[in-house]
C-alpha cells in the first residue's frame, strides 16, 4: 500500500510538471507560442533578426509588366568599303566592295510619341536603325542626338499607336542595397528581365568620359546595352551601358547611367540641339588617408581644390585652393564622382551651393556655373581650349582640343607650327574635352615627358614628345 501510494505521489509530481512546462513555454506567450505579445529583449538575440527578403516583402511582377513593354531591340546597320590590298599592288585595283556590318543592343521607350533613349555606342556610325517593340512591330527609326562622352542617344520612330513608355525616377534618392530590375534584349530575344540590388553609387571606372555609375548585381549581357535600370515601382533610374568582364559576358558586375544624367541630355538635345555642359571651374582630387596626409590636412574625405580656373564661376565666387568640397546643393560629396555626377545634371548659368571647409570651418559658397566651350586650361606652356562645331565638321572630329596660345619661350620658335593644332591623344589617352584633359595632367608630374598626336590645319598628323 505505501508503495502504492509513492508511484501515485510521483505520478502526480509529474503530470504537474509537465503541464506547467507546456503552459510556459507554449502558452502565455511562452517561448513556442504562436502569437506572443512581447518581443525578446535581450541583445544576443537580435542577431537572429530577420531582414525581409521573402517574396512576401518584394514583388517584381508589377515593375516588371510596366517595363517589358517599354523596353525595345535597336539593330543598327553600318556600311563600310574594303579593299584587296594583294589586288591593289598588282593590278592597281582593290576590288572595292560594301560591306554590312549588324549590331544590337536595346532601347527604352520615353514618351508616348516614339521617343527612344539608348547608348551612344549602340548607334556609333549606323546607316540604319530599326527599333522591334516587344509586341513583335518593326519601324525605322531616326537618330536625333548623341552625346559620346556620356553614351547617350535620342531615337525617334512614328508608330500608329500611342506607345507605352517608362517615367524617370530621382537617381540621386537611389540607395545602395535597394532591390532594382535590368531589363533588355540580350542575345536578340524579347524583353528579358533580371534582378539584382545596387551595389554602389557614384562608381568611378576612368572611363574618361562617364564617371559616375549605378553599380548593380544584375545580370546584364552585351545586348542589354541601352536598356532600362528600374526601381521596384517601374521607375527609370538607370541607363544600361556597360558590363565588368574578363570574358565579355556577364560575371557580376555591370552599369548604368544615372537617369538623372541621362535626362538632362535628352532635355538638351530636344531643346537646343546639342548638351549644354556646365563647368564649376576647379581642378583638384579626392581625398582619402594618404593623401590627406600628403596635404598636412584632417579630412579625408571630399573633393581637394588645387587649381580654380580664371574666370570661372568657382573663381568669381571665391573658392580658393585648399578648399575641400563636401556638399553641392543637398548632396555630399566624398568622391570625385560625386562631384562630376552631380554637375554633370546641371546647366551652364545654374546656380550651385557648394559647402566647403576652409581654415577647419564648414562655409558655404554660391556658385554660377561657367559653360563649357568657355573653359580653357594652360598645359606646359600651351594654351587650349575646346573645338567647337566648325572643328568637328571641318575634320570629321566628335572630341579634341585646340591649341590656342603658345606662352612657352622654348615652344615659341614653333608656334606657327603648333597654334590652331588639335590635340587628339595624350600618351594614348583621348583628349576628349578640356575637362578630360585637365583630370589627365593633374597626374602628371611636372618633369615628366609626355607624347602628344594631333593634327594641324592641313589635316595632317603629328606626333610630339615635350
Amino acid at each position: 500500500m505505501n508503495r502504492f501510494s509513492s508511484l501515485f505521489l510521483v505520478s502526480l509530481l509529474s503530470g504537474a510538471v509537465t503541464l506547467t512546462t507546456y503552459k510556459l513555454l507554449f502558452e502565455f506567450n511562452g517561448y513556442f507560442s504562436k502569437n506572443p505579445k512581447e518581443v525578446v529583449t535581450k541583445a544576443s538575440d537580435f542577431y537572429g533578426k530577420r531582414v525581409g527578403f521573402s517574396a512576401e516583402n518584394v514583388d517584381f511582377t508589377e515593375s516588371a509588366e510596366k517595363t517589358i513593354h517599354t523596353v525595345v531591340h535597336v539593330k543598327n546597320v553600318s556600311r563600310r568599303t574594303i579593299s584587296n590590298p594583294i589586288l591593289e599592288f598588282f593590278y592597281g585595283y582593290g576590288g572595292s566592295q560594301q560591306q554590312e556590318q549588324i549590331g544590337a543592343g536595346s532601347g527604352v521607350i520615353i514618351s508616348e510619341d516614339g521617343y527612344i533613349v539608348t547608348n551612344n555606342h549602340v548607334v556609333k556610325e549606323a546607316t540604319e536603325i530599326e527599333i522591334t517593340l516587344n509586341n513583335k512591330k518593326s519601324y525605322k527609326a531616326k537618330l536625333i542626338g548623341t552625346d559620346s562622352k556620356m553614351d547617350i542617344a535620342l531615337l525617334k520612330i512614328n508608330a500608329e499607336e500611342k506607345l507605352p513608355y517608362t517615367a524617370f525616377a530621382n537617381s540621386d534618392s537611389v540607395k545602395v542595397g535597394e532591390w532594382v530590375l535590368a531589363v533588355g534584349n540580350p542575345y536578340n530575344l524579347t524583353s528579358t528581365v533580371t534582378a539584382g540590388i545596387v551595389s554602389a553609387k557614384a562608381r568611378n571606372l576612368d572611363t574618361k568620359g562617364i564617371q559616375s555609375f549605378i553599380q548593380t548585381d544584375a545580370a546584364v549581357n552585351p545586348g542589354n546595352s541601352g536598356g532600362a535600370l528600374v526601381n521596384t515601382r517601374g521607375e527609370l533610374i538607370g541607363i544600361n551601358t556597360m558590363i565588368s568582364s574578363p570574358t565579355g559576358s556577364y560575371a557580376g558586375y555591370s552599369f548604368a547611367v544615372p537617369s538623372n544624367i541621362a535626362r538632362k541630355i535628352i532635355e538638351d538635345i530636344m531643346e537646343y540641339g546639342n548638351v549644354q555642359r556646365g563647368i564649376l571651374g576647379v581642378e583638384g582630387g579626392e581625398l582619402n588617408s594618404k593623401s590627406s596626409k600628403e596635404l598636412g590636412i584632417s579630412q579625408t574625405e571630399g573633393f581637394y581644390v588645387n587649381k580654380v580656373t580664371k574666370n570661372s564661376g568657382a573663381e568669381k565666387a571665391g573658392l580658393q585652393k585648399g578648399d575641400v568640397i563636401i556638399k553641392l546643393d543637398n548632396q555630399s560629396v566624398a568622391t570625385f564622382a560625386d562631384l562630376s555626377g552631380y554637375i554633370n545634371t546641371k546647366r551652364p548659368n545654374d546656380k550651385v551651393e557648394v559647402t566647403i571647409i576652409r581654415g577647419g570651418k564648414n562655409t558655404m559658397i554660391s556658385v554660377i556655373l561657367s559653360k563649357n566651350e568657355n573653359f580653357n586650361t594652360e598645359f606646359k606652356g600651351m594654351e587650349l581650349e575646346n573645338i567647337d562645331a566648325t572643328d568637328k565638321k571641318r575634320f570629321r572630329l566628335n572630341y579634341g582640343v585646340k591649341i590656342k596660345a603658345i606662352t612657352n619661350e622654348n615652344l615659341k620658335v614653333y608656334e606657327r607650327e603648333l597654334l590652331g593644332n588639335i590635340i587628339l591623344n595624350i600618351d594614348n589617352v583621348k583628349a576628349i574635352d578640356i575637362e578630360t584633359v585637365s583630370k589627365l595632367l593633374n597626374n602628371k608630374a611636372e618633369n615628366q615627358s609626355i607624347r602628344i598626336e594631333m593634327i594641324n590645319q592641313n589635316g595632317e598628323v603629328l606626333r610630339i614628345i615635350i
